[in-house]
């Protein structure tokens, strides 16, 4: 059975930090505005948010593994929300002690890199964790819409329920399972490591961002030649942002070449679920039980 972190209260502290990319100070200025001011918490930042950094991670290897683990292992920390992702997580997994964390686990909040983080603390542990806008969706105002607010609710352990308009790939049907998944890229990218994850009787959930679609399906090839397409009990397609074809074109959309990925099954799978690197993202949490129903008129995701 999974482990879920206990929800958070008000006044319990939440720690930030950047174990991947750099990301500036006054980019989570709002962010921990909201989180005292508006949302009751506390918040401890990392020694990785705008360190001292002339390239493009927050510090060196070991100065991330520090920080995160810092995090990890402070007692006074209740969930730690991620500035940003980028690259970087994959670099440092391996090295993360998770003993104290295992007996106490807390929310670690993320989305993109991060997935190399979800999956691990899932498939080693088997300690739920949240895929969530991160430090960055609150600037602009961006705390006030839904998918931020989704973020807060999933914190105080408010039982989720998404609803998405259909989609003329749709296959309907209704799957209940826990919940896996995350950025595509990174999916592909830990199968065969200490990170890899189990697919049979789940749903899995997918986004990304920036691929050339020849690319896109390469590795959605790659997830279904190591049987994470085959028993599912629902697939979530989420959204694909700033796809790029090649001077000879591909031949055909990311979504259609999903449908072709997975025609030969008979779960239900929904295409433009509001999970994805723009601001449409809602807060999910790896591990638990979801029910994905899939009708011809919409699409409905609840714990």
């Amino acid at each position: 059975m999974i482990k879920t972190p206990p929800y958070l209260e008000p006044g319990d502290t939440i720690g930030i930090v950047c174990p991947a990319g750099y990301m500036a100070y006054e980019r989570v200025a709002e962010c921990i505005r909201v989180l005292t001011e508006e949302w009751g918490y506390k918040v401890k930042t990392g020694k990785t948010l705008g360190g001292d950094s002339d390239n493009y991670f927050s510090g060196t290897d070991n100065e991330r593994r520090d920080d995160l683990q810092s995090m990890l292992d402070d007692p006074e920390v209740k969930a730690v929300l991620f500035g940003r992702g980028g690259y970087g997580m994959g670099r440092i997994i391996d090295d993360l002690d998770f003993k104290r964390f295992r007996k106490n686990p807390k929310w670690l909040i993320g989305y993109s890199d991060i997935t190399v983080l979800h999956t691990h603390l899932y498939s080693r542990y088997y300690i739920s964790s949240m895929h969530a806008p991160m430090a960055g969706a609150f600037n602009d105002a961006g705390y006030i819409n839904r998918f931020v607010q989704s973020l807060k609710s999933a914190m105080a352990g408010d039982f989720a329920c998404y609803e998405c308009e259909p989609h003329e790939f749709n296959r309907t049907g209704e799957g209940v399972g826990e919940l896996i998944g995350g950025n595509l890229a990174l999916l592909a990218n830990v199968i065969g490591t200490k990170s890899d994850f189990k697919t049979r009787g789940r749903i899995l959930f997918i986004e990304d961002i920036g691929e050339y679609i020849y690319n896109a399906d390469r590795m959605f090839s790659q997830l279904k030649r190591a049987g994470k397409l085959k028993r599912l009990a629902g697939l979530v397609i989420g959204g694909f942002t700033d796809m790029k074809d090649t001077t000879r074109p591909f031949g055909q959309t990311i979504y259609e070449a999903i449908r072709d990925h997975v025609k030969e099954y008979d779960y239900p799978v929904c295409y433009g679920f509001p999970v994805s690197h723009t601001d449409e993202n809602y807060a999910l949490k790896i591990g638990v039980g979801y029910k994905l129903d899939v009708r011809n008129n919409t699409v409905i995701l609840e714990e």
